[in-house]
């Protein structure tokens, strides 16, 4: 059995009948034609299903809005790059020598690619039952923790519902300042409530986001 193989019994609890499957889910585009792209493709897919579903059953007091949230919070590269680095996944992934070079096998974008190769690799490999099984494992810790409905609101949306709940108008957004290289700025916007007297500003590196920093 060779090591990669070892790995998955060890880290995935689950052995491939097909090895072939394990090795192409472990496989960047920059080290093959032969890649997990494809099977990261059907990993994402059914992942959201998944996910969607544990939400469905185990939040049944939350909106159709509110379980977006919850599912966005989850399946995301962040958190699925997280889960690759608590399985290793650095290690065995397979990359081309200039992606290896330049740091890519701890590049969130190719963690969070090769856990959801993984998956599709074991829906392939054992069906539903044994990818539906690798996401309990995977995501265990995840759905535990997971914050409650108000907790996941965005900072504009919680705003909003705020002054709506008290009747005021609704914050006034301007953009104060953009500096920077076209590839590199850095957005600087202000948040209004003129029946509150409350004004401040946020930044980020799109105007979404200082927005977002400044309604919190």
């Amino acid at each position: 059995m060779s090591s990669r193989a070892l790995w998955a019994e060890s880290k995935l609890l689950y052995t491939f009948n097909d090895p072939a499957l394990l090795e192409q889910a472990l496989t960047h585009r920059s080290a093959s034609k032969n890649n997990n792209e494809r099977l990261e493709y059907l990993g994402d897919s059914f992942l959201s299903f998944a996910i969607a579903r544990r939400l469905y059953d185990l939040r049944p007091n939350d909106t159709e809005g509110d379980l977006s949230r919850a599912r966005a919070a989850l399946v995301k590269e962040s958190t699925l790059a997280e889960i690759g680095f608590e399985l290793g996944l650095d290690a065995q992934i397979v990359l081309g020598a200039g992606e290896l070079r330049s740091g890519g096998a701890q590049r969130g974008a190719v963690l969070a690619d090769g856990v959801e190769a993984l998956i599709g690799a074991v829906l392939l490999d054992g069906g539903v039952a044994a990818a539906e099984a690798l996401i309990d494992l995977l995501f265990a810790e995840q759905l535990r923790s997971l914050p409650d409905a108000a907790t996941l609101k965005d900072s504009k949306t919680r705003l909003q519902e705020w002054l709506q709940g008290k009747g005021l108008r609704l914050p006034a957004y301007a953009v104060e300042s953009v500096q920077g290289r076209d590839h590199e700025q850095t957005f600087v916007v202000s948040c209004a409530v003129t029946e509150k007297n409350a004004y401040t500003t946020g930044q980020g590196q799109s105007r979404r986001r200082a927005e977002q920093e400044a309604a919190a």
